[in-house]
């Protein structure tokens, strides 16, 4: 250090001052007349710079260091009233140059500034310290106990705090109004649970916020259907208020229809008329009959007698137009047979009723081969068949055969041998025989000019009345039908002029055999 040098050790180190020229550097004084040529200066900056009142004062300028001192208590005091934080800037280099680090600048201007210092108090102590209000305020939402409000005092505020998040005794301390935390890891871990916490805090926020805009909008909602609610019970009342006038009018007119019903047609029965005819004809739509066998027909009033012979006439004619045009082709067929049958047996044979709603067979019903009896039939279409028992004309001995019906005649075959053992043409078919009972048993009487040995056919089939109607349909000869009756005998030629008896009965076990008297017995049930 030179003679002319001082040295001020400050707590960041040491500076050294020249003496040379040190009170003139601090003199501010300047001229009075230099004071008056700039107060009459024309620029107006300089011209307010150098008041004329300043000239008129007696006392003595101020030089730099006071007003530096001055300039310095007056920061202090604005500073002692605020609560500072203070901002450490560091230049990284002097050249203003981006990426570049000056180590020994940054170094230097650590050291001066008094970090270093600044840091060892620090950890020594407490490195924060807050009023409880302040504390409280910030990370009140950490604990539960202190969200969303607390009654109680700031201090106690701040203790359930401390508690909920587990600070340790040796963390942080209580004093008169502030709370002092001594490791930074403690004030860290606490602000990013607070970060977590306000992302929490804004989701709730969130939440509610849109609950209230659905309430609102419910709410709207609600009065809205509340609303029409109202307005559409009211036209349902003003529905129902004219549906029971109209109600009460149209009972009043029933009620009068009624009185006045057995009389000519006017106003005051009109209306019940109608009504009458109406619900008539729905009855009649719901229990139509549906053929031609249902003779039933509902009921109608006294003024309908008519109409109702008419609808039943008309109805009848439309079933059986239908009916009809359905019957084409096979079942035309089938319902002559059947019709056939019920001029033959209807009341005169006893089990006909049975046989009635039972289809008769058609065709040959594999019974016969029809390629062996193509050669005895010459050229005869088949019609039916079946299977039968042939009583001979000597003992009346039962066999069984095989019966065939053509269009040009009767023919009886073995079953066995598929030979011709009885033929009775059509042409000299001159009789068929049966009796009322419920036996199975017929005769064919024919004539054969050639041969005068051929005696009648007996016959006994499962299906009699089946079979009689079809001989007597192929034949054309059903007029030759005979139906004994009251047990009475049926006579048959047994073949050069001899002729045999058959005799019908009732029993218990039905049978046919020989009798004593050499004539054929026939018990029916």
């Amino acid at each position: 250090m030179k003679y002319n040098e001082f040295r001020l050790q400050h707590y960041a180190g040491h500076v050294t001052y020249t003496a040379t020229g040190f009170l003139d550097k601090n003199n501010d004084l300047l001229y009075r007349n230099l004071k008056e040529l700039m107060s009459q200066s024309k620029n107006p900056i300089v011209k307010e710079l150098f008041t004329v009142e300043e000239l008129q004062r007696k006392k003595r300028p101020e030089t730099v260091g006071t007003q530096f001192r001055t300039s310095l208590n007056t920061l202090m005091q604005i500073l002692m009233s605020k609560e500072p934080s203070y901002v450490r800037c560091i230049k990284p280099n002097d050249t203003k140059s981006p990426k570049y680090f000056d180590h020994d600048l940054v170094q230097h201007q650590v050291q001066y500034l008094g970090l270093m210092e600044n840091l060892r108090v620090r950890r020594a102590g407490f490195a924060y310290r807050r009023l409880y209000k302040v504390f409280h305020q910030r990370y009140k939402s950490l604990a539960s106990e202190t969200w969303p409000t607390y009654h109680g005092s700031d201090r106690e505020a701040v203790e359930l705090i401390c508690k909920s998040l587990g600070y340790g005794k040796e963390e942080y301390r209580l004093g008169r109004s502030k709370i002092f935390i001594r490791k930074p890891q403690t004030l860290f871990r606490t602000e990013e649970l607070f970060q977590r916490r306000k992302h929490e805090l804004a989701t709730m926020v969130q939440a509610f916020y849109k609950g209230r805009i659905q309430r609102q909008k419910y709410e709207l909602m609600r009065a809205a259907v509340t609303k029409i609610s109202c307005n559409w019970k009211r036209v349902l009342a003003i529905r129902l208020k004219e549906k029971r006038q109209k109600g009460v009018v149209d009972i009043r007119r029933f009620i009068i229809g009624f009185i006045h019903r057995h009389e000519a047609r006017s106003k005051k029965n009109a209306n019940f008329l109608d009504f009458v005819r109406i619900k008539y004809l729905e009855k009649c739509v719901e229990n139509i009959p549906r053929n031609v066998l249902d003779k039933n027909w509902p009921r109608a009033p006294v003024a309908l007698e008519e109409a109702r012979e008419l609808l039943k006439e008309l109805n009848m004619r439309n079933m059986v137009m239908k009916y009809v045009k359905s019957c084409a082709g096979e079942k035309k067929a089938r319902m002559e047979e059947k019709l056939l049958a019920s001029s033959l047996f209807l009341h005169r044979k006893k089990g006909y009723e049975e046989t009635v709603s039972k289809p008769f067979k058609q065709g040959t019903d594999n019974i016969i081969n029809s390629k062996q009896m193509m050669s005895f039939l010459a050229g005869e279409r088949l019609v039916y068949a079946c299977r039968v028992t042939k009583y001979d004309r000597h003992g009346y001995k039962d066999r069984e055969r095989s019966l065939a019906v053509t269009n040009g005649g009767t023919y009886v075959f073995d079953p066995k041998s598929n030979k011709m053992k009885d033929h009775v043409p059509h042409a000299d078919l001159t009789g068929i025989s049966c009796s009322a009972e419920r036996d199975q048993l017929f005769v064919l009487h024919f004539t054969n000019p050639a041969d005068d040995s051929k005696a009648d056919v007996i016959l006994s089939s499962d299906y009699c009345i089946e079979t009689l109607t079809k001989i007597a349909a192929a034949s054309k000869k059903g007029d030759t039908l005979k139906i004994v009756s009251n047990n009475k005998s049926i006579s048959h030629s047994l073949g050069n002029g001899k002729v045999g008896m058959i005799e019908f009965t009732t029993g218990k076990a039905p049978s046919i055999k020989k009798a004593k008297n050499g004539n054929l017995l026939v018990i029916a049930p």
